[in-house]
């Protein structure tokens, strides 16, 4: 189940994003072949939310007292619309369907605040990744934003064609 992840929670999620986005073993979710370094570091993911009071980090649990192997980002932004960002799956896990519950529950949890729309945004050429979301009913709004080139926070491109689609599904 997702619960919001605490402040003592950050240096383990700040850990998972690394391993699921950029680690050694992280199969067929890595950036490695065009993004390098971190994903992420706990003052980022510090600075965000205290920039989007409105956003939650929750984290997956599978029950009371257990680690967690999942995390995901909530954050309404207009209207009933809300982001879904961060969806991060340890690699060990992730072909057992631990990232589709992640998903379902984070848009349940979005949808009992009153969310009609979920937006995303994934690297143009996570192909893969993109085929995932569209079996879980997301599709290309026509729409992107540029991939942010000289700010290397999240890490250092090895490609000059990164965008990032946008992605949506009603709830």
């Amino acid at each position: 189940m997702l619960v919001p992840a605490a402040d003592s929670d950050i240096p383990a999620v700040a850990a998972l994003m690394n391993r699921a986005y950029r680690g050694e073993s992280s199969g067929w979710s890595s950036e490695t072949s065009f993004i390098s370094g971190d994903r992420t570091s706990e003052a980022l993911l510090r600075a965000d939310l205290a920039a989007e009071p409105a956003a939650v980090l929750l984290k997956w649990v599978d029950g009371p007292g257990a680690g967690f192997d999942g995390s995901v980002w909530l954050q309404p932004v207009a209207g009933n619309v809300w982001y879904l960002g961060s969806l991060a799956v340890d690699p060990h896990r992730q072909n057992d369907g631990l990232g589709r519950r992640i998903l379902a529950a984070a848009e349940d949890w979005a949808r009992a605040r009153d969310a009609t729309r979920i937006r995303m945004t994934v690297v143009n050429v996570r192909e893969t990744l993109i085929a995932f979301y569209g079996r879980c009913g997301y599709a290309p709004t026509g729409a992107t934003e540029p991939f942010p080139y000289g700010d290397d926070r999240f890490g250092k491109p090895l490609r000059d064609d990164l965008a990032f689609v946008i992605l949506e599904k009603p709830v």
